[in-house]
């Protein structure tokens, strides 16, 4: 049973605790091939007060937000077309790209693009899937579409991936994969 010991000081919330226990057993298990219950992971916690670095006392820097929760409000944002506040969620450099290479900036591009796609579309979420990747975490959205195409014939059941890539708490980066295109020439032959 592989066993990991960190060393942090106070400050640090339940739920940062859990995600860097969890980020630490999955990394892990990228390696060694052990069952989650297998991993052993330790926090040890000192206080403030007993940590210097560089003959100076420091204090915890912030955690990072979780990426995973900046996804899903952001989608949550742009399922009720709130573009005020999804925009809040995107980095000044945000680029999205959709099937068949479609390259956007502006969320605005996309509600005119997604226009002559469907008449409404809503998403349900399967799972998403958090990867360190440096100074960017790696946000895999799963999930399946419904909603109208542009005639008001429904669908249903269409799978998605989006890829999301998040720097210092904003979405730089958006990739969507989907079977619309497959979906709808089923439908329309």
């Amino acid at each position: 049973m592989p066993m990991v010991t960190v060393t942090l000081m106070e400050g640090y919330d339940e739920e940062a605790r859990a995600r860097l226990g969890k980020a630490m057993t999955d990394a892990v298990r990228s390696v060694v091939p052990a069952a989650p219950e297998a991993v052993i992971v330790v926090l040890q916690e000192i206080p403030a007060a007993n940590y210097m670095r560089g003959g100076e006392r420091r204090t915890p820097a912030p955690p990072l937000p979780d990426p995973a929760k900046i996804v899903r409000a952001f989608l949550d944002a742009m399922q009720e077309r709130d573009l005020d506040r999804a925009c809040a969620f995107l980095a000044p450099d945000f680029a999205m790209t959709f099937p068949g290479d479609a390259r956007m900036t502006r969320l605005e591009d996309l509600v005119a693009f997604s226009a002559s796609r469907y008449r409404s579309v809503r998403k349900t979420y399967e799972r998403f899937d958090v990867a360190p990747g440096g100074e960017r975490a790696i946000v895999y959205c799963f999930g399946t579409l419904s909603g109208e195409w542009p005639d008001g014939t429904p669908f249903s059941d269409v799978r998605f991936i989006d890829r999301f890539e998040i720097e210092k708490g904003a979405i730089v980066r958006q990739q969507v994969w989907n079977d619309i295109a497959d979906t709808k020439g089923r439908a329309g032959s």
